[in-house]
């Protein structure tokens, strides 16, 4: 039995009415932009959003070309689907195990290294753009 209020009932309510059309798109807008609030809420994220400026400024100084811009802004894109997706990951686990256990360790741990996977990648190339991408052009 749930003992918590948010599942008291369950099955009781009646189905939520799924938008469609212009509506949908709306809908599911406002959505991502809640998904975006919560992320400001996340000093990682705070820090990544930072990270990028500077790389971006950097970019200005050695003066980048367009299409390392926008592999920049797809890495950058990436790193935020990923930070989000940790952050749902780490508030799944802390709802349905807030006792510390091996497996929810292990869940936060992996989403961690993948957000860690994606900071490398865009670190590593925008050092590339701005340190190295001048000496190696053809």
């Amino acid at each position: 039995m749930y003992l918590d209020r948010d599942f008291r009932g369950m099955g009781s309510e009646k189905p939520v009415k799924k938008h469609t059309g212009i509506r949908h798109f709306f809908a599911a807008a406002s959505y991502s932009l809640g998904g975006a609030k919560r992320l400001l809420s996340e000093a990682a994220f705070r820090h990544e959003l930072i990270a990028f400026a500077i790389a971006m400024i950097a970019f200005v100084i050695s003066g980048a070309t367009f299409f390392q811009y926008v592999a920049m802004l797809v890495l950058f894109l990436l790193m935020i689907a990923f930070e989000a997706l940790n952050t749902a990951i780490e508030e799944i686990v802390d709802r349905v195990s807030p006792e510390i256990s091996e497996m929810g360790k292990n869940a936060k741990d992996l989403g961690s290294l993948a957000c860690l996977c994606m900071i490398l990648a865009n670190a590593g190339y925008a050092g590339y753009v701005v340190f190295f991408s001048k000496l190696f052009a053809l």
